[in-house]
């Protein structure tokens, strides 16, 4: 795991220049990449999890549904994922979730998830319209 872990993190580095190496911990990237590798290997089941739970309580979503990585940057390195959904092709298109932390009136702490078209949020990305998180992911270390 770590080799492979390894090889992403120095072809992320090679693919973009080396870049992001001065503006970042490396242990972030290494943990967006490793985070992102053990969402999408469990993608798949978790999917049907969820859509099972759903189906089950009478609120299954009529629109395609996928897991996808929650990207969390300048925050420190989390693992995450959440079950998007929408419309087929916009579906296809999303790669992850951007999770923006903001507070409100000092009284009032506010995740924004915002579904997005690129693993890397370092690099451009745009928002993915006509797609929803229909649920959250939290991984207990």
């Amino acid at each position: 795991m770590k080799k492979i872990i390894l090889i992403l993190t120095l072809a992320a580095m090679i693919s973009t220049g080396g870049g992001i190496a001065y503006a970042f911990d490396v242990s972030d990237i290494i943990g967006v990449i490793g985070g992102g590798f053990l969402v999408e290997t469990i993608a798949d089941p978790l999917n049907d999890f969820i859509n099972t739970v759903t189906l089950n309580r009478g609120v299954a979503s009529e629109e395609s549904t996928k897991v996808v990585p929650i990207v969390s940057v300048g925050q420190g390195t989390r693992i995450g994922a959440a079950q998007v959904s929408g419309p087929k092709s916009a579906i296809d298109n999303t790669k992850a979730v951007a999770r923006i932390d903001a507070k409100f009136q000092d009284r009032f702490r506010i995740e924004i998830l915002i579904p997005i078209d690129s693993l890397n949020p370092l690099e451009r990305f745009r928002r993915v319209q006509g797609v929803g998180v229909s649920a959250v992911i939290d991984y207990k270390l």
